[in-house]
């Protein structure tokens, strides 16, 4: 930084110094980006818990749902296209059961992200436990 001590003659300095103004201004800069809240933009599931094998082999489903998303934003109820209301209305028809049909979601890799967010808010409102994610597998080209 060149600093300037005014001219020969003994004439004051007419700059402001601006070097202060600046600190200042840093200072508040770093601390306007320490208090931004961090964004978190997720969908809380509680997902079941892993169990230790044990030696007899756990009770088999009598049915086993499967939920997909297409790339055209249609959701598939086991092969067959349904809407919102739909959906809503076959899962608390599958909690009915005496045992709870296990659901599966699998939405394709280019399914729309606010279709996913939205289905999953469906079966989060509506108290299914047995639920899991499957085909995650065909993301793993996508990670690369």
């Amino acid at each position: 930084m060149a600093m300037s001590g005014g001219k020969d003659d003994g004439a004051p300095m007419m700059e402001m110094n601006t070097t202060p103004l600046i600190d200042v201004m840093l200072c508040l800069l770093i601390m306007f980006i320490m208090s931004i809240p961090v964004a978190t933009h997720s969908i809380n599931i509680d997902l079941p818990v892993a169990t230790p094998p044990t030696n007899t082999p756990p009770p088999v489903d009598p049915i086993k749902n499967k939920v997909v998303l297409t790339k055209d934003d249609k959701i598939l109820w086991n092969g067959n296209q349904v809407d919102g209301p739909g959906l809503v209305n076959l899962l608390q028809q599958s909690l009915q059961y005496p045992v709870e049909p296990e659901l599966q979601f699998q939405p394709e890799p280019e399914a729309s992200y606010e279709l996913s967010a939205n289905v999953l808010q469906l079966i989060k409102a509506s108290n299914v436990s047995k639920f899991g994610f499957v085909g995650n597998e065909q993301y793993a080209e996508f990670s690369k």
